[in-house]
This record gives structure tokens, C-alpha cells and sequence, in this order.
């Protein structure tokens, strides 16, 4: 690789390691963590790579062992910013504080946001208007959205605004451009929502199934600049990889692909680490790349927050830690001295506490480089401490 440095973020979603000191403002339990209770469920995980890391020096967690010689540098990171949710989360990770929680909506939108959003789409009306299980709702309406051809309009504990419809009906791009007007509406009336979502399904086997790699959010853009656009705006590369790009609204971003699973995630990881990623194809268009010794890949892995965590599924969850394992044990040779690895998670989604909702936990941290000193970082106030690692790992001079 020369001599060009490489920051690699990667982030387990919803892997929370422990209810924050102000869970219960947040609706939680104190009993929620995510990692812990997966594991216990699970009866351990099977996470060597995890393991050798440093993961089980941080707490409990049955099957994960506790090391004399880890390879990484470990710790927990305690959120600073008001919310438990994704943007937040990553936002956070990037730099960027939220001093105020984005809005949530436990009775539903607004008539006035609805039907402005029916008017503008001209989309004729909306099903639902609730928060809700995105998995039931579709089963629910799925009968009266084929009658009607109305979008199924949902929310839940986070600040989202989710439209759902069946794309054999109604044509995927229809549903992009509804979810674009709603972002729109959303902004220019100062709702202070986080993301609209589109949840396209089909009907699989005589069922309603949402296809995930078809799923966009669309969130509102970050309001100061980011760790990733100090390095975008000095010409280095910025890969997103999964949701990265929406999450962002494509800010600090030059490159973007979208992933289907996780394991398409970490094999784009890998692609990108090795050089295979043919990243002419994935390039924004009027980027400029003018400094190649440096670089950042921003990984985001979902399926254990949306198909796991919100589903109450602790055994898929736990099997999808173990998967990214397998992945890492591939990730780590292609780590070199000149890279920064980072793996930590955005929030909690513990499976196994009553709700499906997202739970207001700290994160664990694992910092690996070829010549790393191991040590433990103990517990640190701030995801933005990665900002900071990472930006300190590039080079600050700008």
C-alpha cells in the first residue's frame, strides 16, 4: 500500500453493551444490553476473532472470554448526544453532536404533515398513520393497500417517517420519489425528523416480505461538517459502504454502495481493503480525488439491528455476531501498519427486553492496527472520541 493510511470504520448496529446512566429518559430498562443478553441467550457466541480482540474484557458476556493478551485497544464509549438512534449514532461517531433529540411521533403525524404529503404525491391517501412493527403493519394493511393502492405511512420510537408498498404494484422508483417529497415536506416545515424510509416488499410465497436491499433512508443532512468531509474536502477518499450514504445524505461521501446483507457488507469491506472494489463505478459524480494517501471506509452492518434487534430474533442476532467473526478473521490480514481499524456500534437494540425498539446503550470500541499496542481504554465520554482517533490516525494537517 505505499504509504497511504487508512481509517476502517465498522460498525455493528444496535451492538449496545449496557444501559446509559440515563436509560429510563429514554423509556429503557436498566436491565437492556444488547450484547450481554444475546450471548446469555444464546448460551455464548462462538467469536474468536472478537475474543482475541479484547471484546470479553469488557463486561460479561458468556462464551466470550477475557484475555491477558489481546491484540487490539478496547473500551466502552458512553453517547453524548440526545438520542438512540441511528443518525445520532453515526453522526456522533463522525463528530457531530445532536444537543437536541430529533422528534418522534407516538400518535402519529400530524393531519396537516399527512395531508400535505397526500397532496404533493398526490398518492390519493395513506394507510396506517401509527407507530408500528414494520413487519406486522405490512401483514396488517397489506389487503386494503392492494385495494386501495395507499401507501402504508409508519413510524415507531425513533424519528422516522417509513412509507411501504408493494413494488409489483407500485413501481420502486414511484416509492423513491415519495419518499423524497416527504423529505422535503419534513425540512421545509422544521419537523426535525431524523429519516423517511422506504420499505419496498413483494409477496414471497403468498406472504408480504420487505426487501432489504431495495430499502433507502433518507435523512436529514447533517447540519455542521463531519470528520468525513474535513477528509472529502482535502481530496482523500470517503467509501461508503451499506446505509453510509444515506445516513450522511451523501455529505463527506465520494464514494457509495448499497448492500442487501451483512454479508455483502463485509465482502465489499474486504473488496475495498484488497483493492478489488471497482470504485469508478461507485464514484460521485464531480468528486475530485486529489490526495491518495489517505483514505476512509465507513461500513455500516444493519442486519443485526433491523432484521434482528427489532424482531426480537436474540438467536438470529447472535448468529449474525458470530458471521461477522468469520468475516473478521478474513478483515485482519488485510489490516496493515499503515491502517486503522475501528469496530464499534451506533446504539442498542436489545432483543431480549419487552418492545422492539431501539435501547439508549453505550457502545464497545475496538481499535486495531498491525503494530497496535494493546491496552484497555476504559470507559470514554463520547463516540466522537473515534472522530477524534481517526482524524489524529490521517494526519490532522489539512
Amino acid at each position: 500500500m505505499g504509504n497511504k493510511k487508512r481509517a476502517i470504520i465498522v460498525v455493528i448496529d444496535s451492538m449496545g453493551c449496557g444501559a446509559m446512566p440515563d436509560h429510563a429518559d429514554f423509556g429503557d430498562i436498566a436491565e437492556c444490553n444488547t450484547l450481554k443478553n444475546v450471548c446469555h441467550f444464546n448460551n455464548g457466541l462462538d467469536v474468536p476473532v472478537l475474543e482475541a480482540m479484547g471484546l470479553g474484557n469488557l463486561g460479561e458476556y458468556e462464551g466470550i472470554n477475557k484475555t491477558t493478551t489481546p491484540i487490539a485497544q478496547y473500551g466502552i464509549l458512553r453517547e453524548k448526544s440526545k438520542g438512540k438512534d441511528t443518525t445520532t449514532g453515526h453522526w456522533e461517531i463522525a463528530g457531530l453532536i445532536s444537543e437536541k433529540p430529533f422528534a418522534t411521533f407516538p400518535q402519529g403525524f400530524p393531519k396537516e404533515l399527512i395531508d400535505k404529503f397526500i397532496s404533493e404525491t398526490d398518492c390519493g391517501g395513506v394507510l396506517a398513520n401509527i407507530p408500528a412493527s414494520g413487519t406486522a403493519i405490512i401483514e396488517q394493511l397489506n389487503e386494503e393497500h392492494h385495494k386501495t393502492k395507499f401507501p402504508i405511512v409508519y413510524t415507531s420510537a425513533d424519528s422516522v417517517f417509513q412509507i411501504a408498498l408493494d413494488t409489483d404494484m407500485i413501481p420502486l422508483e414511484t416509492l423513491y420519489k415519495w419518499c423524497k417529497t416527504a423529505r422535503k415536506i419534513l425540512d421545509e416545515g422544521n419537523y426535525n425528523v431524523a429519516r423517511v424510509i422506504a420499505r419496498p416488499y413483494k409477496i414471497i410465497d403468498g406472504k408480504p416480505t420487505r426487501i432489504s436491499k431495495d430499502r433507502r433512508d433518507y435523512s436529514m443532512a447533517p447540519p455542521k461538517k463531519t470528520v468525513l468531509n474535513r477528509f472529502k474536502d482535502a481530496g482523500a477518499k470517503v467509501i461508503g459502504i451499506g446505509k453510509i450514504e444515506d445516513i450522511f445524505s451523501k455529505s463527506g461521501i465520494t464514494h457509495a454502495i448499497h448492500t442487501g446483507s451483512n454479508k455483502e457488507g463485509l465482502e465489499l469491506t474486504i473488496k475495498a481493503l484488497d483493492g478489488t472494489l471497482d470504485l469508478d463505478s461507485i464514484k460521485y459524480q464531480n468528486v475530485s480525488i486529489t490526495d491518495n494517501s489517505r483514505e476512509i471506509i465507513f461500513t455500516n452492518l444493519v442486519d443485526t439491528d433491523m432484521l434482528f434487534g427489532h424482531r426480537n430474533d436474540a438467536k438470529g442476532y447472535g448468529n449474525a455476531i458470530e458471521e461477522i467473526d468469520d468475516y473478521l478473521e478474513k478483515i485482519l490480514p488485510l489490516i496493515g501498519e499503515d491502517d486503522l481499524l475501528v469496530i464499534t456500534a451506533d446504539h442498542g437494540c436489545d432483543p431480549t427486553v419487552p418492545g422492539t425498539d431501539h435501547t439508549r446503550e453505550q457502545v464497545p470500541v475496538l481499535y486495531y492496527s498491525k503494530n497496535i499496542e494493546p491496552k484497555d481504554l476504559g470507559t470514554e465520554y463520547g463516540f466522537d472520541t473515534i472522530a477524534d482517533r481517526v482524524a489524529e490516525w490521517l494526519g490532522n494537517e489539512l
